[in-house]
């Protein structure tokens, strides 16, 4: 476990630069090492490109099987560099097997959501039960000798209402839970974000152009430590390889 402990570390330092973290999330090998070979510190997977690359709808509908081992494809094909890998709410899995798959799979690093997929109505988690959750996989992790590197999402902007105090008040929660960094998914604005980042004293993790989200530089300036791209470059990706197919059923060159 010694190199993946330093593969976590290194993670971690990532969000501490003078420089945010940015991280174009990939969903299979090649992908992975596109982004390696571009020059990025970390790869980050992102479970909608990967669920549709699968065969599954985003949502956790993708068996923790299959998406584990696509996790496991990935890091195999990027040893030198650390992989955090987006498992949704984690497939209803206990949190030891949570953290025992993710170390399996060569991941060092985790989203985990807050939305209950497995309700019907979709809702958030209980806040006090999700940080419960989470202080559990942190410490499954060091039991493990793994200090992996905990990205708490937090959904209240994309259930019901968009309530800054409440996305504040759980992000509060899951930091002292053992949270290394907080994803407050769909925060509608700037001042949404500014906001989020001047009461939580972790980086803040934004997809930026998403609902009104800023771009690269405006996020960097309003102080967020944590950019990723979600499914965003594998929807670019599907929207190509289509224009491509079409041009080719209509007997046009590409």
């Amino acid at each position: 476990m010694s190199g993946l402990a330093e593969l976590a570390q290194r993670l971690r330092e990532l969000h501490h630069q003078p420089e945010p973290l940015v991280l174009p999330n990939a969903w299979d090998a090649a992908t992975a090492r596109s982004v390696a070979e571009t020059g990025f510190g970390a790869v980050a997977t992102t479970s909608s490109g990967v669920s549709a690359a699968l065969g599954y709808a985003d949502g956790e509908h993708t068996p923790a099987d299959e998406m584990f081992a696509a996790i496991r494809r990935i890091t195999r094909v990027v040893p030198e560099l650390p992989v955090t890998a987006d498992i949704e709410a984690g497939y209803r899995l206990a949190p030891v097997e949570v953290v025992e798959r993710l170390l399996e799979a060569g991941a060092v690093g985790c989203n985990l959501e807050d939305t209950d997929h497995a309700s019907s109505d979709h809702g958030l988690f209980d806040a006090a039960r999700q940080a419960d959750r989470l202080a559990a996989v942190k410490q499954s992790a060091k039991e493990q000798g793994v200090e992996i590197v905990l990205n708490a999402r937090v959904d209240v902007f994309l259930r019901g209402t968009p309530d800054v105090d409440e996305a504040v008040r759980r992000a509060r929660l899951y930091l002292e839970a053992g949270a290394d960094s907080i994803f407050p998914i769909g925060a509608p604005d700037e001042a949404a974000i500014s906001a989020m980042v001047k009461a939580i004293s972790a980086p803040v993790n934004v997809i930026p152009g998403f609902r009104g989200a800023p771009g690269l530089t405006g996020l960097r300036e309003l102080g967020v430590r944590r950019i990723s791209f979600a499914g965003r470059l594998f929807r670019a990706f599907q929207v190509d390889h289509q224009q491509r197919l079409a041009a080719i059923k209509s007997w046009q060159d590409i």
